[in-house]
């Protein structure tokens, strides 16, 4: 039974479900202030509404959070995860990655902020992987929900 299992998986096409999504604003302020909200990561509760908390476990040789643990509700519920990222485009961009997490597989992102005029332009691009699948409309309420932090973050970035 073993064995025809494993010629039957190798067989088989595997699918991975990445969902991705993308959004753009224009926010009143430098694109320095910005980088500054979006990498002050312990901040994120007191603005970011799905944020419950945010804990710096390491920095890079600069100070900077390296490796951060958050708390947050998702799908109605309490979830845990921990974000490695990324400053090598800094303070033009920041990017992450899952380092673990109770209910995603994966998780890559990055917020771009080019300056345009009086302000800003920043992007935001977010794509994850779910450990159980989800129908389509909660897929796409749990995305505008998750894309809701780019107004949150130019709120904070305009105040």
């Amino acid at each position: 039974m073993a064995k025809f299992l494993r010629q039957r998986m190798k067989s088989a096409k595997i699918v991975i479900m990445v969902d991705s999504g993308s959004d753009t604003v224009f926010v009143a302020a430098t694109a320095e202030r910005c980088f500054d909200v979006a990498s002050n990561f312990e901040q994120y509760p007191e603005w970011a509404k799905d944020v419950k908390e945010a804990t710096v476990l390491t920095r890079d040789p600069q100070g900077r959070p390296h490796t951060v643990e958050y708390r947050a509700s998702a799908l109605g519920r309490s979830t845990h995860y921990t974000l490695e990222y990324d400053y090598s485009k800094a303070p033009h961009a920041l990017s992450w990655h899952l380092v673990d997490g109770d209910i995603m597989r994966s998780l890559r992102g990055a917020y771009s902020f080019n300056a345009d005029g009086t302000g800003t332009r920043v992007a935001y691009d977010l794509a994850v992987e779910l450990v159980i699948p989800l129908p389509g409309f909660v897929k796409r309420r749990a995305e505008m929900r998750i894309l809701s932090t780019l107004k949150e973050l130019k709120t904070r970035s305009e105040s």
